[in-house]
């Protein structure tokens, strides 16, 4: 078996949510979502874990987070700041906005030399999924070969109001494309909308949408860090980003990658809206009662 890492981006600020949804207990035992997702990793066979996070949020997550199970799995802290850019770049005097997961993860580049998950530290993402992304990073030859777990939109979607998704196209198991978009539903209809667009278009409820489950060899540095130089010498404003679909959709429709796609065969779970919070803590509940996860993850 090769060696694995789990890469959790969790820099960002929940703007709808209210707050730092990384960090919300959400488990019987007030768990936070991230721990769910370490424990599947470690069922899987990862031996590490990277945090990528602001500087300011390294310490407490040291010593409230992290502490109960470093003795179970290597971790490690990288820092995404605004100020970490080329230096011949202005910042806006008005960006106080991270500039998006493709500089999050290209953070991580010296902590990573191993194939890898890139997961937000805000979803759960169901044992599954880990096990599937293990067994494609044990067997796949290609470097530049990566994978995406994709979930259907029904199990991915938040009854509280409009999403960002990215929704999935593919041809014989592979991504032909990924457009980042707005998600609603109205009238019956799922309706996305894109970001880059503003195209609407109906999907079903069980399309496949990317929730950022990336499962990734140390390859994609290298063009993590093509894309963005030319995203951060471009056109700055206020609150673009740069970010890993869209980054990824250009090296595949150019053919310098392939990404295969699965569909998760997990629930997915998110909190984007406050009142998502009761749904999340009844479904780990349940999971607790079933015995699928113990009572105390890290006794």
């Amino acid at each position: 078996m090769k060696e694995k890492t789990l890469v959790i981006l969790a820099a960002g600020m929940g703007s709808r949510f209210g707050g730092l949804k990384q960090i919300e207990p959400v488990g019987p035992n007030k768990e936070i979502l991230a721990d769910y997702s370490i424990y599947d990793a470690i069922e899987a066979g990862f031996t590490k874990v990277v945090f990528v996070i602001r500087e300011e949020h390294i310490d407490y997550f040291k010593e409230n987070i992290t502490k109960k199970y470093q003795d179970k799995i290597e971790v490690l802290f990288v820092s995404q700041e605004l100020h970490k850019i080329p230096s011949d770049v202005t910042i806006p005097s008005l960006r106080t906005k991270m500039w998006g997961t493709t500089h999050a993860l290209l953070c991580a580049k010296d902590l990573v030399k191993e194939g890898f998950v890139m997961i937000n530290g805000d979803d759960f993402y169901g044992r599954s999924s880990y096990q599937k992304a293990a067994q494609f990073l044990d067997a796949v030859s290609d470097p530049y070969e990566y994978m995406l777990v994709g979930y259907p939109f029904c199990l991915a979607n938040s009854k509280n109001g409009k999403v960002n998704r990215a929704v999935i196209k593919s041809s014989n198991g592979y991504v032909t494309g990924l457009d980042e978009c707005s998600v609603e539903e109205k009238d019956g209809e799922i309706l996305a909308t894109t970001h880059a667009t503003n195209e609407t278009f109906i999907i079903d409820k069980f399309d496949p949408v990317s929730m950022n489950f990336f499962v990734f060899q140390p390859s994609v540095f290298s063009l993590l860090e093509e894309d963005f130089d030319a995203f951060i010498h471009g056109k700055i404003e206020e609150k673009n980003e740069c970010l890993i679909p869209n980054t990824i959709k250009k090296y595949i429709v150019n053919d310098r990658v392939k990404m295969k796609v699965e569909v998760a065969d997990a629930k997915w779970l998110g909190v984007t809206y406050k009142e998502d919070l009761d749904e999340v803590k009844m479904h780990l509940q349940k999971f607790t009662n079933e015995g699928i996860y113990p009572k105390d993850l890290w006794e």
